[in-house]
């Protein structure tokens, strides 16, 4: 079966005004679309064709004759999870056990919120900040152009985006106001928790 690009689960205006229509648009439609397109095309006929994503994206990782194929791969995972952890109305502090694990691992909600947004805006160019679980304990990091701590040995539950095509028609070039945007307006934390729940599972 080849990949195939998630529909979001809200319309393209539903994160406004922290992301735009457009941004949503050309983001999903264009920019995921064509990671999609292209793993389709760089995976036909290749043993990695009918394989789960998230193998793809291991099999591949510093591989330098497959990049381009864990480029696209990484991308396309990188975004599904994306799009399934913001919502409307979402940010702020968490409930449940996903702050109790925050308060235990990095003594409070605001020390985690400080890890990530620095991560996040020191990301030399391209690439992501993540809250994973790393075995038994959640993890701040951030990893270059489509690179994911799955290939590390973490399971990431929170993911965004830095790469500029993500925030520069809403905030051209002021990255530190569209993550704190991300993170008081746009998290879903319920979808965040469960994505912790199936990881530890």
């Amino acid at each position: 079966m080849p990949f195939t690009l998630p529909e979001l689960p809200y319309p393209h205006d539903w994160l406004e005004p922290y992301i735009g229509r457009e941004t949503m648009e050309l983001h999903h439609g264009k920019h995921h679309q064509a990671y999609v397109t292209n793993l389709n095309n760089l995976t036909a006929g290749t043993d990695l064709e009918n394989k789960p994503l998230e193998e793809v994206c291991r099999l591949t990782f510093g591989d330098p004759s497959k990049a381009s194929i864990f480029n696209n791969a990484g991308q396309h995972w990188n975004h599904c999870l994306f799009w399934r952890v913001m919502k409307r109305g979402g940010g702020g502090k968490p409930g449940g056990e996903l702050l109790k694990r925050i308060e235990h691992d990095f003594g409070s909600y605001e020390a985690f919120a400080e890890q990530f947004k620095t991560a996040a805006v020191t990301q030399f160019g391209s690439g992501w900040a993540w809250l994973s679980l790393d075995g038994d304990r959640l993890k701040v990091s951030k990893t270059p152009n489509g690179e994911n701590p799955l290939v590390h040995g973490m399971r990431p539950i929170l993911g965004i985006d830095v790469w500029e095509h993500a925030y520069y028609l809403d905030y051209r070039w002021r990255r530190p106001d569209y993550v704190a945007a991300f993170l008081n307006h746009l998290v879903n934390w319920e979808a965040v928790e469960e994505e912790l729940h199936n990881a530890l599972a």
